[in-house]
């Protein structure tokens, strides 16, 4: 018996318990190599037939079950309000007719600023029935910035014919750096000028609606998402019809339980990230499932609206970020009615935008194993924007945290060689066919054999056992994600780092893949530092280090920039100056005397490990604590 310390429960050994059986697509793949030592791994699974039009399922799902929950929010009064599918249809096919009567076409999308709601959700159907591209933009850029240069960047690319927002007044900021001349939809607090939601929804239905709806072919532009610009000017993905529709197709064969259990979710995830917006909404479209809006996110704020909303619904599935499983943990443990809600029709945890420490993991294991006497099968794999956005699933029982699966049907996996990695590149039909106005870089994105680089190195889990599936291995490039999802900028922040050091820094190598806060082991300048301890260049190099003088400036320049941090991409949290001096022979500097980030964290890893520990005692270690 084990005797977790988290739960206070005695349990079996995790590794011999048995699992809450789902039907899971078995894993099974062909892989053949290239001249050039590529691998190209493919699934036995061949991938059934797909509708090439988003709202095919919409017209199935009105006439088989009008009546049936869509979608559901919360309204003023804290009442759930529901959206069947018998009233999305007829409230989206108004929509399709406003857009058209308005002169959008597939040069003039719909811009969407604000959150999830079912008048957006009403808007995204209505722009898709007809075949108009829509583009939910982060509604950070409107809310959060001071000068909406990301907003003014996207509108000024997408070129829309009409913007849609939940509250005027809301957005009545971001909307007055905006071309005047494009027509803005609000729901509430709707200004003189603009279009009231409920004006929409009035439009007279024609037949102009089904005429463009049957001209929607599988390369109809359907969407553009944004990418989240933390290397540059947001970029602009396209997703077309055929992309998104084979991607769900691919879903459901490789997830199979979920047409026999039902797909019925309560969800926080965004729309304008693929995540939430492409799987979870499109998923709840293309199975007829219901997808309940949460209002929470994983902020203490946050967590009080998600815990009120899941002591009413109960979902067959749960999505989430690791933070977002980890925020949740507390109130499950503490609250067995709760608990054993949440679990009562439970098939699957899923998460997604960053990977899941060993630990969490083993405490989701452990509470559904104390729950429902079964462990639950904890789902991920590796996709993105590009890819609509799955790419691989793992569905082997008994994985750990990183382990990403094999190929979807009807996808191709190239393993491309490249210093001594492999990078995961994809051609299948979910693959985007580029971005949005921007030649140079969809060109870019491609190899010689068309297919999309993704910038993720994968490894195999067992060289001699392809089944076994593949393992994250970091990304090509430098940047990476926090626990939260949220990606750090490397070269910026080393860039800042050193500036604010007063010479006392010379490189920085930055931490915190998958962790929950940013890192940083600092390369020190000896003659700087040395001069500030009073201590001669030569001087052992720990005895320079960690002379206190050099710890407490080290701690004002990581409380600078931490103090001027927008969040926890922006600032480093712990830091400690190098006590050792890189090597050569373990790849650590160039001959040119560039650092290698990636071979200073694999061979320095100990010392990673301190910044991660609480109970780290190592003595040049800083810790920046916010005020705010």
């Amino acid at each position: 018996m084990m005797f977790d310390q988290q739960t206070g429960q005695s349990n079996p050994d995790l590794k011999s318990s048995p699992f809450l059986e789902i039907n899971l697509l078995q894993p099974r793949v062909s892989m053949t190599e290239g001249e050039d030592g590529a691998l190209y791994l493919e699934s036995l699974e061949s991938l059934n037939a797909y509708p090439h039009r988003l709202t095919t399922r919409l017209k199935q799902w009105a006439k088989e079950k009008p009546d049936a929950t869509f979608m559901a929010q919360r309204d003023e009064n804290e009442e759930w309000v529901q959206l069947t599918y018998g009233e999305a249809l007829q409230k989206a096919s108004a929509v399709s007719q406003f857009l058209l009567d308005h002169g959008l076409t597939p040069e003039k999308p719909l811009a969407i600023l604000s959150g999830n709601s079912l008048e957006q959700a009403i808007m995204i159907l209505g722009a898709l029935h007809a075949g108009i591209p829509f583009s939910p933009i982060s509604a950070a850029y409107s809310t959060k910035s001071t000068d909406f240069a990301k907003l003014k960047h996207c509108i000024q690319l997408l070129t829309p014919g009409i913007i849609f927002v939940q509250d005027s007044r809301m957005y009545a900021n971001a909307l007055s750096v905006l071309p005047p001349e494009i027509p803005v939809v609000s729901v509430t607090n709707t200004a003189e000028h603009q279009y009231d939601f409920n004006e929409v929804l009035s439009a007279t239905v024609t037949e102009d609606v089904e005429k463009a709806h049957q001209n929607i072919k599988p390369e109809t532009i359907a969407k553009i998402l944004f990418t989240s610009g933390s290397t540059g000017a947001p970029k602009g993905v396209i997703n077309t019809h055929g992309n998104i529709t084979a991607n769900h197709e691919q879903n459901i064969q490789t997830l199979p339980f979920i047409l026999e259990h039902g797909f019925h979710i309560i969800d926080w995830l965004p729309w304008n990230h693929t995540f939430g917006g492409n799987s979870n909404f499109g998923l709840t479209l293309y199975t007829g499932g219901s997808l309940y809006i949460d209002d929470g996110n994983p902020s203490p704020a946050g967590m009080q609206k998600t815990i009120r909303n899941l002591r009413e619904i109960a979902p067959t599935i749960y999505y989430n970020v690791p933070k977002g499983f980890e925020e949740l943990l507390p109130y499950l443990r503490s609250d067995k009615e709760l608990c054993r809600f949440f679990f009562s029709r439970l098939k699957m945890f899923f998460y997604a935008g960053a990977n899941m420490s060993q630990k969490l993991w083993d405490a989701l294991e452990h509470l559904s194993l104390d729950t429902i006497g079964k462990r639950l099968f904890i789902g991920t794999g590796l996709g993105m924007t590009e890819s609509s956005p799955s790419a691989m699933f793992n569905t082997l029982y008994g994985s750990a945290p990183g382990r990403l699966g094999l190929p979807v049907p009807g996808l191709t996996l190239k393993l491309a060689p490249i210093d001594g990695r492999y990078e995961a590149r994809y051609k299948g039909p979910n693959l985007t066919p580029g971005y949005w106005r921007n030649p140079e870089a969809t060109a870019a994105a491609f190899d010689e054999e068309g297919f999309f680089k993704t910038g993720d190195a994968i490894k195999f889990f067992d060289p001699n056992d392809v089944s076994k599936g593949l393992l994250f291995d970091g990304r090509i490039a430098e940047n990476f994600k926090l626990e939260s999802g949220t990606w750090v900028n490397v070269g910026n922040l080393r860039s800042r780092l050193v500036a604010a050091s007063h010479g006392l820094i010379s490189d920085a190598v930055i931490t915190g893949h998958d962790q929950d806060y940013v890192g940083a082991i600092l390369i020190p300048d000896l003659q700087h530092c040395s001069q500030l301890a009073n201590l001669p260049p030569d001087a052992p190099l720990a005895e320079i280090v960690h002379h206190p003088r050099v710890v407490a400036a080290l701690k004002d320049i990581i409380d600078e920039l931490g103090n001027k941090g927008t969040g926890s991409s922006t600032y480093v949290k712990k830091a400690v100056f190098a006590d050792f001096s890189l090597s050569a022979d373990m790849g650590e500097i160039t001959d040119k005397g560039s650092i290698n980030q990636r071979n200073i964290l694999t061979n320095r890893a100990h010392i990673v490990a301190q910044l991660y520990s609480p109970d780290s005692d190592h003595p040049g270690i800083v810790e920046f604590k916010s005020e705010k």
